[in-house]
């Protein structure tokens, strides 16, 4: 049986289920906003994240799989200085969006992470209890570069710890290019060598903080692959990110949001191309998705099981997942469409086209 957390602007959902048989099992926080979620396979804990709005950010826990739920510390931002090189800085210092939520190692109970909107990241130690900023990222210079893709200022929506050390963290930003650190946050580098902007003039078109990256996602048994769908294209590294390579341009498009990696085959990766860049639609209103086997040397499309006329479902950078097996997939859409595949993308059945706006889509292990 697999399951699923699904954060949308209207709740959070529970989905259900095996081969043909799947259903919404429950529904949290009816009519408000959930960002992100997180099912932490250290000690069962769930969290969610939601954008309150006038109300703020917000986050809440749950200890018995989703029976309660206890409001806990959200992160937030020390007060701005008023003196001093960041004193005239034009990004707010408040926490908009939880952008990305992840869990520490094995070896560290209660460590999470969060990436948040503006590109704030923070560590907790205690389960949520309390967080801290990442100083040393957040005081980049570099940082007064960085500026918002589809939001007005910059963002972290991808944080990945390495399953090997779990002092290695990797962090993808909006717009603000890739950054690793591996001290446990003390110090960060940016990592973007062989990515490439169009959207910049050329001189600075390999600009580490001009870079959009997406998505970043890693294959979890071999954590040196890392895929991301960049604004203007994608790419695979097989050294831990500090390399990237341009992947092929498969039809319909190399435009999208979503990437997902097989967790157990460093080859294979799946996304949802869309019409860059304004439009935002399926390529011909016609919904695919895209599978390399070969590490991004080939694509193969596939459309069975989803709209192919008149579709106008966008899939966020958090709305394709792929469970532990590496053959079931899960698809949730701006308008509201959730989709499974069990054989590793090739058809997929709708289980629903009426919930809300999909933010973020997660499987539990």
């Amino acid at each position: 049986m697999h399951r699923m957390l699904l954060g949308t602007r209207k709740g959070l959902f529970e989905i259900a289920g095996e081969g043909d048989d799947w259903k919404i099992a429950a529904h949290h926080f009816a009519g408000e906003p959930v960002t992100q979620v997180l099912a932490d396979p250290r000690d069962g804990a769930w969290y969610a994240a939601l954008r309150m709005g006038h109300f703020g950010v917000k986050l809440r826990k749950s200890m018995d799989r989703g029976a309660s739920w206890q409001e806990i510390a959200a992160p937030a931002f020390p007060r701005k200085p008023e003196a001093g090189p960041w004193a005239d800085d034009a990004t707010p210092w408040s926490v908009d969006m939880i952008w990305s939520l992840a869990a520490g190692g094995t070896g560290q109970p209660g460590r999470l992470w969060a990436g948040c909107l503006p590109a704030g990241l923070f560590c907790s130690d205690d389960g949520g209890a309390s967080w801290v900023l990442a100083t040393e990222l957040w005081e980049k210079p570099n940082r007064r570069n960085w500026f918002g893709g589809g939001y007005d200022h910059a963002g972290i929506h991808s944080v990945l710890v390495d399953p090997r050390d779990a002092r290695h963290i990797t962090v993808a930003i909006s717009c603000g290019g890739i950054w690793q650190s591996r001290d446990d946050g003390a110090s960060w580098s940016a990592t973007t060598r062989g990515m490439k902007a169009g959207y910049v003039p050329a001189e600075s078109a390999e600009n580490p903080d001009m870079q959009d990256p997406h998505c970043l996602v890693q294959c979890s048994g071999r954590p040196d692959t890392l895929w991301v769908q960049h604004h203007d294209g994608m790419y695979r590294s097989g050294d831990g990110g500090q390399n990237w390579q341009r992947i092929a341009r498969p039809a319909p498009s190399d435009f999208g949001f979503a990437v997902a990696s097989d967790p157990n085959d460093a080859q294979r990766a799946w996304f949802v191309p869309a019409q860059a860049d304004a439009c935002r639609i399926p390529v011909g209103a016609s919904m695919v998705v895209t599978r390399t086997d070969d590490g991004g040397a080939t694509f193969r499309a596939f459309g069975a099981g989803l709209p192919r006329a008149h579709a106008y479902h966008l899939v966020y950078r958090h709305g394709l997942d792929v469970a532990a097996d590496g053959r079931t997939l899960a698809m949730a859409s701006t308008t509201g469409g959730l989709w499974v595949s069990t054989d590793a993308g090739e058809r997929w059945q709708a289980l629903s086209t009426d919930l809300p706006p999909a933010a973020a889509l997660r499987f539990m292990t």
